[in-house]
């Protein structure tokens, strides 16, 4: 497969935020309007993501500053990727209906075709701690797993019509939580069984779009079309949730949650977009800080790398970004 190398000299900007140590930076991707988004960390420390509107996947070095292009296969309309420990780099093909591995060493794709053709649009894939892959499909209205040492898959599709699976996290106990984006229901998978578990959530005009699981394994979702962030308690099956800063027409989507407990959301009701910190603690929200180099437009996935204290996020106006988040309790990142 093709690659290519593109060497920037970038200007970063740095914010230093109102909650507590936030500093914003952002790349801007050569390659215009191609809706760079869902970046992964790999082992080296480059950043991963894909051009869903421009079919292909990429990385960024940030030190450097330089990205690096691999052609995929035409009207693949990659929509998410994840990278392996041994490097490999595996996206979701949204509208061709199978699961990719790309080789960086040599640009070579591994293909692995959905069993169905009703499968069409493989959503988003997080890895469990085999390195097994779950995945969500948004329009085929199921949730998935590939075994990635045999290249089989197993299926579970929802009970009820445009369920619409989305986000989706892993447990503690390697079990997978998804939010119904055409409903207002959380569900799981149990990952021996294969039974499928269902939360009601008591509105019903809730529409859980991205998922977080903290490190006590309860699950926070956002709630795109109220702008409420959610917590499901799986043990109890108690639901509690708090209005986010914009209010209802914050439309809460990227999340993520890093090693201190705290929940990370981006506002994309207003522009600029604005990360938003949420701490299960003491059930309060840090001051929204805006997106300012970019604006955002629409931020839609992001990632916590525990390594660098950093999330990294994609927006619909051309960049990839990074969050650097110091330790709770305030304080500068750790360069």
């Amino acid at each position: 497969m093709r690659s290519i190398t593109v060497s920037l000299i970038l200007l970063p900007n740095l914010l230093l935020a109102q909650d507590p140590g936030l500093q914003l930076t952002e790349w801007t991707v050569p390659w215009p309007e191609s809706r760079p988004r869902d970046p992964a960390v790999a082992p080296d420390g480059r950043v991963w993501f894909v051009g869903q509107a421009a079919n292909y996947v990429a990385v960024l070095d940030p030190v450097k500053g330089d990205f690096k292009r691999y052609e995929i296969d035409p009207g693949t309309h990659p929509h998410n990727l994840i990278v392996a420990k041994d490097g490999m780099v595996w996206y979701s093909g949204n509208q061709n209906g199978m699961i990719g591995k790309l080789n960086p060493a040599d640009g070579s794709i591994t293909r692995y075709p959905l069993p169905d053709k009703n499968l069409g649009d493989p959503h988003t894939l997080v890895f469990d701690s085999k390195g097994d892959i779950w995945f969500t499909v948004q329009a085929g209205n199921a949730v998935g797993k590939l075994t990635t040492s045999n290249g089989k898959f197993r299926i579970v599709p929802m009970p009820a019509s445009n369920s619409r699976p989305y986000g989706i996290a892993i447990d503690s106990k390697d079990r997978p939580w998804f939010d119904e984006f055409g409903a207002n229901r959380i569900g799981t998978v149990d990952p021996a069984s294969f039974k499928l578990t269902e939360y009601t959530i008591s509105n019903p005009s809730a529409r859980p779009r991205r998922i977080v699981i903290t490190p006590d394994d309860k699950i926070f979702v956002g709630d795109y079309a109220r702008g409420m962030l959610i917590r499901l308690d799986p043990v109890t099956g108690k639901i509690s949730e708090w209005a986010n800063p914009s209010g209802a027409n914050s439309g809460p989507y990227a999340m993520a949650g890093d090693n201190t407990g705290r929940v990370w959301q981006v506002e994309t009701g207003p522009q600029p977009n604005q990360f938003v910190s949420f701490d299960p603690k003491s059930e309060k929200f840090g001051t929204p800080v805006p997106i300012a180099k970019s604006g955002g437009l629409v931020v839609r996935h992001m990632v916590f790398d525990p390594k660098s204290r950093s999330i990294w996020f994609g927006t619909d106006a051309n960049t990839i970004g990074r969050a650097e988040v110091a330790p709770a309790g305030g304080g500068r990142p750790t360069p």
